[in-house]
């Protein structure tokens, strides 16, 4: 993943900022709720990227993949409008605890930008709605030259939106968080229709780190540096996460990156070791193969 990517990461301070103010209100809403679920994953399950993370033999990527995690961030159907048949293909390859997170596709997004899109968003759900209950949540990802100047049309389309599917929503360009005002308006677009204000931990662009939360669901897309501060900064990730689980939260969706995909999966396993633990969780343990082992040690 190269957006957000720095030349040297030693000049970066990775600290995580302090919640924004309003985030606490929104947990708290939802303080008394027992239930809480975290789903974390990689953001792709392809062999090329992920090298050293399957065993010698495994004909089947995606069908290996979720016996070790329970989630993946789909980033396949931003490429190409999925078909329900695809979609269909690869939620019978997994067991039952898995979930998708589709990303929605570019022509939304990228080439149309939101304009007259009704069709192929409607398209796009009715496609992923076949992953039934291994849906976990859509997320629309803007260009980063998608600006608050056109705000009527996101709302248009979040308004249009269709109902009973989860989404998420990523802003990209600096003038979404620059302005109090602005951000204000946005996050109460998306808490009006309870969806998720997706967080970016990226090295390049710590303005997306904005701790925002606009549901009791917390979807973070973080990019390890391929530096020896990926592990610091995922602890610290934990923390926080065990600060919004006891103040109200019921859902995390956490996905790593790499800017060089490497260590991805040993990176999820890392997070997850400190999250069952911290969360007294029995998330699955991905198994370590001996090449992919290597590689983590010399981070």
């Amino acid at each position: 993943m190269q957006f957000g990517k720095v030349p040297d990461p030693n000049v970066i301070d990775f600290t995580l900022p302090p919640d924004a103010p309003q985030t606490k209100q929104i947990l708290q809403k939802h303080q008394s709720a027992k239930s809480f679920e975290a789903y974390v994953g990689c953001a792709k399950w392809n062999r090329t990227e992920l090298k050293g993370f399957y065993p010698r033999g495994t004909k089947d990527e995606l069908a290996y993949y979720s016996t070790q995690f329970n989630s993946i961030e789909l980033n396949a159907t931003f490429y190409g409008m999925p078909s329900w048949q695809q979609i269909v293909t690869w939620r019978e390859k997994t067991p039952d605890h898995f979930k998708f997170f589709p990303k929605l596709t570019n022509t939304i997004s990228h080439y149309k930008r939101l304009i007259d899109v009704k069709e192929p968003v409607d398209n796009f759900c009715n496609a992923i709605s076949n992953f039934e209950d291994k849906l976990g949540m859509a997320f629309l990802q803007l260009h980063d030259n998608f600006k608050p100047k056109d705000f009527d049309r996101l709302q248009k389309v979040l308004d249009e939106f269709p109902k009973g599917v989860p989404l998420g929503v990523e802003v990209r360009n600096e003038e979404w968080f620059s302005n109090a005002e602005i951000q204000q308006r946005f996050c109460g677009l998306l808490e009006k229709h309870q969806m998720a204000n997706i967080i970016v931990d990226t090295a390049g662009r710590r303005d997306m780190l904005h701790m925002r939360l606009t549901s009791p669901v917390a979807f973070i897309r973080y990019v390890g540096a391929n530096h020896p501060s990926d592990l610091q900064r995922l602890d610290e990730w934990v923390e926080r996460v065990q600060k919004w689980r006891n103040e109200g939260l019921q859902q995390l969706y956490f996905f790593v990156h790499q800017n060089i995909e490497l260590e991805s999966p040993l990176l999820a396993d890392h997070f997850i070791n400190k999250l069952n633990s911290a969360l007294n969780l029995s998330l699955p343990m991905p198994a370590k193969q001996a090449t992919q082992q290597s590689m983590f040690d010399d981070l």
